[in-house]
């Protein structure tokens, strides 16, 4: 009762509206069938650069627009990245025909194979503009992409700002052909205030969630594939600008834009 406990109020944590309009996640109650233990969380409450004992920062073009013909490059620069006013704030800047943003990462410093894996976003808008919460596989160095798996657990299109995607990808079912699931809102846009996103991941299984809302399970015997979801993944955020998902920004796409992260939290599923 006491880890249930823990969980329960720890998901029902809201934050004070603040002047710029921030809110936080309200969440439904728990399922009653998993007893969650938090193990891992970053509720960016410390003002000024991500902490680096959780975090690490991926800089640059990458190669090939980071495999994406993305447009972006990488940055750790304050007006790119920046925790204020109780949230990570990742902004996409447009300079000229240039743009800058910020992607992060827990590899090296956290992974975890199974649990519950969620964050609380508000996301950014405009055509080309492509938010994501994510995981790669940990074994990425020695077992490139994709056989070391991806879990997308949200990925945001601009220009469809009601909307909004979880993915598998891994040998057979990568890149376009990924396993992707469109989910949107009724009423209501991703860009306008904080939703929670979630998946819950077993052995057999991955469970996609938007505010407690289950809208797709993918299991094992479903892949056309191998699956390759049976060890550590660990965890990034980033804005990216342009590319193969999303497409690229028109004259009309508004900058700044900033993606919003209230909290990123981690939970396995306790037998007591």
């Amino acid at each position: 009762m006491e880890k249930i406990n823990l969980y329960f109020w720890g998901r029902i944590l809201f934050l004070a509206v603040f002047v710029v309009g921030f809110s936080s996640c309200e969440n439904e109650p728990l399922d009653g069938n998993r007893n969650w233990t938090l193990v891992w969380q970053d509720e960016f409450n410390e003002n000024g650069a991500p902490n680096t004992e959780f975090w690490s920062y991926d800089l640059g073009n990458g190669v090939n627009g980071w495999g994406n013909q993305e447009l972006q490059s990488y940055t750790q620069l304050e007006e790119n990245i920046v925790i204020a006013d109780g949230c990570l704030q990742i902004t996409a800047i447009r300079n000229g025909n240039t743009y800058t943003s910020a992607r992060i990462n827990t590899k090296g410093k956290f992974s975890q194979a199974y649990g519950r894996f969620e964050a609380c976003i508000k996301l950014p808008r405009g055509p080309g503009i492509w938010p994501a919460f994510w995981m790669l596989g940990a074994t990425i160095d020695e077992t490139p992409w994709p056989q070391c798996g991806e879990i997308d657990i949200m990925e945001g299109k601009g220009q469809e700002p009601a909307f909004m995607y979880g993915s598998l990808h891994g040998p057979g079912y990568s890149a376009g052909n990924s396993i992707t699931q469109r989910y949107g809102l009724s009423t209501g846009r991703f860009d306008t205030d904080f939703h929670l996103f979630a998946v819950e991941w077993t052995q057999d299984a991955i469970e996609f969630y938007v505010d407690e809302v289950m809208y797709n399970t993918i299991d094992s015997g479903s892949v056309s594939g191998e699956w390759v979801f049976n060890h550590p993944f660990y965890l990034l955020l980033n804005v990216a600008v342009g590319g193969s998902f999303v497409g690229y920004p028109v004259e009309g796409t508004p900058f700044p834009q900033t993606m919003y992260v209230d909290y990123v939290r981690v939970y396995e599923e306790s037998n007591e």
